[in-house]
């Protein structure tokens, strides 16, 4: 796929000229690196039309670079000398930061510069190929993102770390002081609601210290884009604070994990949703039948870029709530898929599958490849789930460690070759050096466990 065109004079010349009437004299330009993390650099006004034509220079191993700032060895990082990358601003996604005076901010398109083409690595390139291939069929998906995380207050002490900002129980599905007694929520909602990123509403989930807020529907690189904004900026908001905002899979033992649930739907070239189908059966047409299909089908792959940490896999199991078994059904929580109730224009299905962690580029991207080639293989799904879920006799158990689910999307050849052999060669390695430091890291559970009586 060939790169974004960068923005003419003309265009930059306005852009510059308004932001200025706005009292803006900085630019935030923004980036996902392989795992979501925001990557950025602030680009002073004067020298906002340079960075739009020139673009800035990135290292491109910050797509190798793990959390705790280690390089890790991928192909075209650091065995070919640290190359460039460069990160040109897209103007279109302009806008101020509501909570930082003077400052706005945009994503940023990622090229190699050797090759003028996307970098090899770039998730919001990895989403655009993968809409690509939809567009060439007649589809374009259209998604609607809805994260969970928790806050977390500072520990008291010399020791440091971090406690959950408020742990009453029986607090799903309120709002207000009852768990709230600092009122983030409506803090947040404000904040990330003028930031333009399509907030629809919010509410305290099920632990104590834990939110979802929702996003609207849009066309899917602009879910991803929201979705990835809506992150960046509820961690932002909670730095301000002195706090922490995780969307960790699963950040506490006493306590359920956090989700990310996606829906979708496709709207034809005419924009009808081609989900719906009075006379089909259970309302649904039969591309959104073969859609489920491929989901299923592709489920344990799946799981690799939509479940992507080692962490992930403790959200899993038995009295979870989590989907941890491939299965679907008609307006059923304990299903993998599950198909809300509307139909005509809201008819579609949701992938509960994904935790907070994932980066949102590449879990729509999976998804939506995943239910393509459902459409394109024509498949019917086998019979919905009826009652509460969870019976391994029923469904196939989805991969329950990340390595196995990494295997598992590296045998998934027609997946892969949806979302690219140098993406997916590099996100493996990438991964696979994760689970290789965990496994020699000494754990606090392996200290309690052992130390004393062994």
């Amino acid at each position: 796929m060939s790169a974004q065109p960068s923005p003419g004079a003309e265009e930059v010349r306005r852009h510059t000229e308004r932001l200025a009437a706005e009292g803006i004299d900085v630019v935030r330009v923004t980036y996902p690196d392989l795992i979501g993390t925001e990557r950025a650099r602030d680009v002073l006004l004067d020298h906002l039309p340079a960075a739009c034509e020139h673009g800035l220079a990135f290292c491109r191993a910050v797509y190798h670079t793990s959390p705790q700032g280690d390089v890790v060895p991928v192909t075209g990082g650091l065995d070919a000398g640290l190359p460039d990358i460069t990160v040109r601003p897209d103007l279109s996604t302009l806008t101020a930061v509501p909570w930082e005076p003077g400052v706005a901010v945009c994503i940023g398109d990622v090229v190699d510069p050797a090759t003028g083409s996307p970098a090899t690595e770039s998730p919001r390139d990895l989403l655009r190929t993968v809409l690509a291939r939809c567009a060439e069929h007649g589809l374009r998906p259209v998604v609607g993102p809805e994260l969970e995380y928790y806050l977390c207050d500072p520990e008291p002490g010399p020791a440091g770390g971090w406690r959950r900002y408020e742990s009453t129980p029986g607090v799903v599905y309120t709002a207000g002081l009852r768990a709230d007694p600092d009122n983030h929520l409506l803090r947040t909602l404000r904040h990330v609601r003028d930031l333009n990123i399509g907030v629809i509403s919010g509410n305290h989930e099920f632990d104590g210290g834990q939110f979802e807020i929702n996003l609207t529907h849009s066309e899917a690189l602009s879910a991803a884009d929201r979705a990835f904004r809506f992150k960046a900026a509820v961690k932002e908001l909670a730095r301000k604070e002195g706090r922490l905002a995780t969307f960790m899979a699963k950040p506490f033992n006493d306590a359920g994990g956090s989700g990310f649930h996606l829906h979708l739907s496709c709207e034809d070239t005419d924009g009808r949703n081609v989900f719906d189908d009075p006379s089909g059966a259970h309302g649904l047409s039969a591309a959104a039948r073969h859609a489920i299909a491929g989901v299923l089908t592709h489920a344990s792959a799946l799981a690799a870029l939509l479940n992507p940490t080692v962490n992930s896999y403790k959200r899993f199991g038995p009295d979870t709530l989590a989907p941890w078994l491939v299965d679907w059904g008609l307006d059923n929580r304990s299903a993998m898929v599950r198909i809300p109730p509307e139909r005509g224009s809201g008819a579609r299905l949701e992938l509960r599958l994904g935790d907070a962690s994932a980066n949102p580029y590449l879990a729509i991207s999976a998804m939506i490849a995943a239910a393509l080639l459902g459409v394109l293989a024509g498949e019917e799904p086998p019979a919905p789930l009826e009652g509460y879920g969870y019976d391994t006799a029923r469904s196939t158990v989805l991969p329950m460690t990340l390595p196995a689910a990494l295997d598992a999307l590296e045998a998934d050849t027609a997946l892969t070759e949806v979302l690219g052999k140098d993406f997916t060669t590099s996100f493996l390695s990438y991964k696979r050096n994760e689970v290789e430091r965990f496994q020699r890291h000494v754990t606090d559970w392996e200290f309690t466990e052992y130390a004393y009586h062994l």
